[in-house]
């Protein structure tokens, strides 16, 4: 067995997809793995995968030819997931997406179509849910900024929302856990911008608005509740817990209201 290492992007996993397809090995014979995730494995040899846009853009064009936009986008979403084989799940549903077409995105009593299927699934459900919990503070610089914390890297998805939304401010929304920011000004485009310290975040949080709206929520939501219906375990179902410490209405670690 043959194993190439590639890097956790949607380019670096098509580019692994490239090399593993074209190195005559055989798909029984080739596998693809994220770089620094999981043990060695005895007896398999190791390749690193090289990066070009020329490799990525040959995957990408036979992916429309020959199975269409929607999937496409599912192994874009995809390439999002936090799960480490998802690279190796991509390229085991291209090998049946390349040979079927558009019909594969039905074929879900196969195995590798199912696993697609359902991780593109879980990124989309979480992106929409950040779409609907995501809060903007200001800051005194009068940019709109939205920290959230998914487990999916699922930024890239809200920003064509939020673009169409506010395409009038100054916005940032940042990744915590990732440490990667997309930035949007007004009136123009946006663009995904990587940072390396806690630098951002820092300076993100500083002379925002968050604590002054924070307490007028709390004030106005335990003026309007009643005490004998509240219901923390509905009340999780419809809102989970880890959405919160990003909502300003619940503020940094609340449980509830």
């Amino acid at each position: 067995m043959t194993i190439f290492q590639c890097r956790d992007s949607l380019e670096g996993i098509l580019c692994g997809v490239y090399d593993a397809w074209t190195s005559r090995l055989g798909h029984e014979n080739a596998a693809l793995e994220l770089e620094n995730t999981g043990n060695l494995k005895m007896f398999a040899q190791y390749r690193n995968v090289e990066e070009s846009q020329e490799k990525a853009d040959k995957v990408i064009a036979a992916i429309l030819r020959k199975a269409g936009r929607q999937v496409y986008e599912m192994v874009f979403r995809a390439a999002l997931s936090r799960e480490e084989e998802k690279a190796d799940r991509i390229y085991r549903f291209l090998i049946y997406a390349l040979n079927c077409g558009s019909k594969v995105a039905d074929m879900l009593q196969i195995p590798a179509v199912y696993e697609i299927f359902r991780m593109d699934r879980n990124v989309g459900n979480e992106a929409h849910l950040l779409i609907e919990f995501a809060r903007f503070s200001e800051t005194k610089g009068k940019v709109l900024v939205c920290m959230v914390g998914p487990k999916n890297d699922v930024t890239i998805l809200m920003a064509p929302h939020f673009a169409d939304r506010l395409s009038g401010e100054n916005w940032i929304i940042y990744d915590e856990g990732r440490r990667k920011g997309i930035v949007h000004k007004a009136e123009e485009g946006w663009m995904v911008v990587q940072t390396w310290d806690d630098t951002w975040r820092q300076k993100l949080q500083q002379g925002t608005d968050q604590e002054k709206f924070a307490n007028l929520w709390k004030t106005f939501h335990n003026s309007i509740a009643i005490e004998e219906r509240r219901n923390y375990v509905c009340q999780r179902g419809h809102l989970p817990l880890r959405f919160r410490p990003y909502m300003t209405e619940f503020g940094s670690g609340s449980a509830g209201l």
